[in-house]
């Protein structure tokens, strides 16, 4: 297990790479950071439909494939999971790009504006920048004011790129940010012993504009 030497954390938190029987807590940070995020930004009843459950066997499924994705949680002095982020390269509609990608980043709402979040991108933008990535790159929905903010306070800025999808039968704006990391010299995020492939739904790093 691979623990973090990246500060800053919040008080009493590691950040750690995530293991399989972790995944139960990452599926419900994941559900519970959707529903929150995305309130009034997604259709409610698209959002009202996540289970946790089905989350979990997708999760644990992801995990077991051993994908390229950098799978990393952050957890409280009495072993509670309170956030999970994940990286790795580009998808394959973003070959082209330099660097890397964040394809998700969530927090329980609970524990919004602790840090945790800033921890979780501190570890995954380390890492990455230590792997030789040129930039890392994430998608956000356009109209997700308090993640674009987060981002912005990282260091990610706006390059322009746009795209859409439908959730819930809903068409919906996503923009891309990237942040330059190191000189270029790109080389695979190198993962873990046990890593998860990016999740398919609702598609790309929509995931990245979670909670802070």
């Amino acid at each position: 297990m691979r623990l973090s030497t990246t500060p800053p954390h919040p008080p009493g938190v590691m950040i750690r790479d995530m293991r399989l029987d972790d995944c139960g807590a990452v599926a419900t940070i994941r559900v519970r950071g959707w529903q929150h995020a995305y309130r009034g930004l997604l259709p409610q009843p698209y959002l009202d439909t996540m289970d946790i459950a089905e989350e979990t066997g997708q999760r644990r499924r992801y995990f077991e494939e051993r994908g390229e994705a950098v799978n990393v949680v952050a957890q409280q002095p009495d072993g509670t999971v309170t956030g999970w982020a994940c990286a790795g390269p580009h998808r394959a509609e973003d070959h082209g790009l330099p660097g890397c990608e964040l394809y998700a980043i969530y927090v329980l709402p609970e524990h919004i504006g602790t840090g945790t979040g800033r921890a979780l991108l501190t570890e995954l933008t380390a890492r990455a920048a230590a792997a030789g990535h040129a930039d890392m790159a994430l998608w956000v929905l356009r109209e997700n004011a308090p993640a674009r903010r987060f981002y912005e306070r990282a260091g990610f800025r706006p390059d322009g790129g746009e795209d859409t999808f439908l959730a819930g039968g809903t068409l919906v704006t996503e923009v891309r940010y990237v942040r330059r990391l190191t000189p270029p010299g790109v080389r695979p995020l190198t993962p873990p012993a046990a890593g998860g492939a990016p999740p398919p739904l609702p598609r790309r790093a929509v995931d990245a504009g979670g909670p802070p």
